[in-house]
Protein backbone atom coordinates (compact mmCIF):
# COMPACT_ATOMS: atom_id res chain seq x y z
CA UNK A 1 0.00 0.00 0.00
CA UNK A 2 1.31 3.43 -0.95
CA UNK A 3 2.05 5.77 1.98
CA UNK A 4 -0.09 8.89 2.10
CA UNK A 5 1.52 12.09 0.91
CA UNK A 6 1.39 15.30 2.87
CA UNK A 7 -1.19 16.56 0.35
CA UNK A 8 -3.45 13.56 1.00
CA UNK A 9 -3.10 14.00 4.77
CA UNK A 10 -4.01 17.69 4.48
CA UNK A 11 -7.00 16.85 2.30
CA UNK A 12 -8.21 14.21 4.75
CA UNK A 13 -7.66 16.65 7.63
CA UNK A 14 -9.76 19.24 5.79
CA UNK A 15 -12.56 16.72 5.26
CA UNK A 16 -12.47 15.92 8.98
CA UNK A 17 -12.47 19.61 10.01
CA UNK A 18 -9.00 19.35 11.50
CA UNK A 19 -8.03 22.89 12.49
CA UNK A 20 -4.30 22.25 11.98
CA UNK A 21 -4.84 20.98 8.41
CA UNK A 22 -7.10 23.92 7.56
CA UNK A 23 -4.59 26.37 9.03
CA UNK A 24 -1.73 24.75 7.06
CA UNK A 25 -3.65 24.92 3.78
CA UNK A 26 -4.52 28.56 4.49
CA UNK A 27 -0.92 29.55 5.40
CA UNK A 28 0.55 27.72 2.40
CA UNK A 29 -1.83 29.14 -0.20
CA UNK A 30 -3.52 32.39 0.77
CA UNK A 31 -0.63 34.72 -0.12
CA UNK A 32 -0.49 33.31 -3.66
CA UNK A 33 -4.22 33.93 -4.14
CA UNK A 34 -3.99 37.34 -2.50
CA UNK A 35 -1.19 38.37 -4.87
CA UNK A 36 -3.20 37.21 -7.89
CA UNK A 37 -6.31 39.13 -6.84
CA UNK A 38 -4.43 42.29 -5.82
CA UNK A 39 -2.65 42.25 -9.18
CA UNK A 40 -5.99 41.90 -10.96
CA UNK A 41 -8.06 44.83 -9.68
CA UNK A 42 -8.99 43.31 -6.32
CA UNK A 43 -8.59 44.11 -2.65
CA UNK A 44 -7.48 42.18 0.41
CA UNK A 45 -11.14 41.61 1.34
CA UNK A 46 -11.84 40.29 -2.17
CA UNK A 47 -8.94 37.88 -1.79
CA UNK A 48 -10.28 36.64 1.55
CA UNK A 49 -13.77 36.13 0.12
CA UNK A 50 -12.57 34.32 -2.97
CA UNK A 51 -10.16 32.16 -1.00
CA UNK A 52 -12.91 31.25 1.45
CA UNK A 53 -15.18 30.22 -1.43
CA UNK A 54 -12.38 28.10 -2.87
CA UNK A 55 -11.75 26.48 0.52
CA UNK A 56 -15.45 25.60 0.75
CA UNK A 57 -15.29 24.08 -2.73
CA UNK A 58 -12.22 22.05 -1.78
CA UNK A 59 -13.86 21.02 1.52
CA UNK A 60 -16.97 19.77 -0.29
CA UNK A 61 -14.82 17.87 -2.79
CA UNK A 62 -12.67 16.39 0.00
CA UNK A 63 -15.82 15.11 1.75
CA UNK A 64 -16.86 13.29 -1.43
CA UNK A 65 -15.82 9.62 -1.63
CA UNK A 66 -15.29 9.83 -5.38
CA UNK A 67 -12.99 12.89 -5.39
CA UNK A 68 -9.40 12.24 -6.38
CA UNK A 69 -7.01 15.20 -6.26
CA UNK A 70 -4.89 14.95 -9.40
CA UNK A 71 -2.74 17.99 -8.65
CA UNK A 72 -1.21 19.77 -5.71
CA UNK A 73 -3.64 21.53 -3.36
CA UNK A 74 -2.09 24.89 -4.28
CA UNK A 75 -2.73 24.22 -7.97
CA UNK A 76 -6.33 23.26 -7.32
CA UNK A 77 -7.00 26.28 -5.07
CA UNK A 78 -5.31 28.68 -7.49
CA UNK A 79 -7.38 27.33 -10.37
CA UNK A 80 -10.65 27.64 -8.43
CA UNK A 81 -9.76 31.13 -7.15
CA UNK A 82 -8.79 32.29 -10.61
CA UNK A 83 -12.08 31.14 -12.11
CA UNK A 84 -14.10 32.64 -9.24
CA UNK A 85 -12.27 35.96 -9.50
CA UNK A 86 -12.60 36.20 -13.27
CA UNK A 87 -16.33 35.48 -12.96
CA UNK A 88 -16.68 38.18 -10.31
CA UNK A 89 -14.78 40.71 -12.41
CA UNK A 90 -17.01 39.86 -15.35
CA UNK A 91 -20.13 40.36 -13.22
CA UNK A 92 -18.82 43.74 -12.05
CA UNK A 93 -18.14 44.70 -15.66
CA UNK A 94 -14.41 45.15 -15.01
CA UNK A 95 -13.43 42.13 -17.05
CA UNK A 96 -14.65 41.82 -20.60
CA UNK A 97 -14.48 38.23 -21.73
CA UNK A 98 -16.81 35.89 -23.46
CA UNK A 99 -17.89 32.97 -21.31
CA UNK A 100 -16.84 30.62 -24.09
CA UNK A 101 -13.27 31.81 -23.66
CA UNK A 102 -13.42 30.99 -19.95
CA UNK A 103 -14.73 27.51 -20.71
CA UNK A 104 -11.91 26.88 -23.17
CA UNK A 105 -9.23 27.80 -20.64
CA UNK A 106 -6.74 25.01 -20.12
CA UNK A 107 -6.90 23.52 -16.65
CA UNK A 108 -4.02 24.77 -14.50
CA UNK A 109 -3.18 21.18 -13.55
CA UNK A 110 -2.51 20.34 -17.20
CA UNK A 111 -0.40 23.46 -17.63
CA UNK A 112 1.69 22.71 -14.53
CA UNK A 113 2.12 19.05 -15.52
CA UNK A 114 3.46 20.16 -18.90
CA UNK A 115 5.89 22.59 -17.24
CA UNK A 116 7.07 19.98 -14.73
CA UNK A 117 7.71 17.52 -17.57
CA UNK A 118 9.55 20.20 -19.55
CA UNK A 119 11.66 21.11 -16.48
CA UNK A 120 12.56 17.44 -16.00
CA UNK A 121 13.58 17.22 -19.66
CA UNK A 122 15.70 20.38 -19.30
CA UNK A 123 17.42 18.88 -16.25
CA UNK A 124 18.28 15.74 -18.24
CA UNK A 125 19.54 17.91 -21.13
CA UNK A 126 21.66 19.94 -18.71
CA UNK A 127 23.26 16.76 -17.33
CA UNK A 128 23.85 15.48 -20.86
CA UNK A 129 25.47 18.80 -21.88
CA UNK A 130 27.70 18.76 -18.80
CA UNK A 131 28.84 15.20 -19.51
CA UNK A 132 29.42 15.95 -23.21
CA UNK A 133 32.91 17.35 -22.74
CA UNK A 134 34.93 19.89 -24.68
CA UNK A 135 35.04 21.15 -27.40
CA UNK A 136 31.55 19.82 -28.15
CA UNK A 137 29.87 21.61 -25.26
CA UNK A 138 31.37 24.99 -26.19
CA UNK A 139 30.72 24.46 -29.89
CA UNK A 140 27.01 23.69 -29.35
CA UNK A 141 26.65 26.57 -26.90
CA UNK A 142 28.26 28.92 -29.43
CA UNK A 143 25.83 27.87 -32.14
CA UNK A 144 22.56 27.39 -30.23
CA UNK A 145 22.87 29.78 -27.29
CA UNK A 146 25.15 32.51 -28.55
CA UNK A 147 23.72 32.26 -32.10
CA UNK A 148 27.15 32.48 -33.73
CA UNK A 149 27.49 31.73 -37.43
CA UNK A 150 29.37 28.67 -38.69
CA UNK A 151 32.02 31.01 -40.11
CA UNK A 152 32.61 32.57 -36.65
CA UNK A 153 32.65 29.15 -34.98
CA UNK A 154 35.22 27.89 -37.51
CA UNK A 155 37.45 30.86 -36.67
CA UNK A 156 36.95 30.50 -32.87
CA UNK A 157 37.63 26.76 -32.80
CA UNK A 158 40.38 26.64 -35.43
CA UNK A 159 38.53 24.72 -38.15
CA UNK A 160 39.70 25.30 -41.72
CA UNK A 161 36.24 26.39 -42.94
CA UNK A 162 32.55 26.65 -42.03
CA UNK A 163 31.77 23.24 -43.56
CA UNK A 164 34.24 21.50 -41.22
CA UNK A 165 32.70 23.35 -38.27
CA UNK A 166 29.26 22.26 -39.44
CA UNK A 167 30.38 18.62 -39.65
CA UNK A 168 31.86 18.80 -36.14
CA UNK A 169 28.67 20.43 -34.82
CA UNK A 170 26.65 17.56 -36.29
CA UNK A 171 28.91 14.95 -34.64
CA UNK A 172 28.63 16.77 -31.30
CA UNK A 173 24.87 16.99 -31.65
CA UNK A 174 24.65 13.24 -32.28
CA UNK A 175 26.77 12.56 -29.16
CA UNK A 176 24.53 14.89 -27.12
CA UNK A 177 21.42 13.18 -28.47
CA UNK A 178 22.82 9.77 -27.51
CA UNK A 179 23.68 10.98 -23.98
CA UNK A 180 20.30 12.65 -23.55
CA UNK A 181 18.26 9.63 -24.60
CA UNK A 182 20.37 7.18 -22.59
CA UNK A 183 19.51 9.24 -19.46
CA UNK A 184 15.94 9.93 -20.59
CA UNK A 185 15.10 6.28 -21.15
CA UNK A 186 16.26 5.22 -17.69
CA UNK A 187 14.04 7.87 -16.14
CA UNK A 188 16.77 10.18 -14.93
Amino acid sequence: MKPETNEQLLLRGLAENDAKAIETIYKDNFKMVQAFILNNSGSYDDARDIFQEAMITLYEKAKSESFVLTSQIKTYLYSVCRRLWLKRLQQMGRYVAQSEILEETIAVEDDIAIHEKRNADFAIMDRAMNSLGEPCKSLLESYYLQKKSMHDIAADFGYTNADNAKTQKYKCLMRLKKLFFSQYNIGE
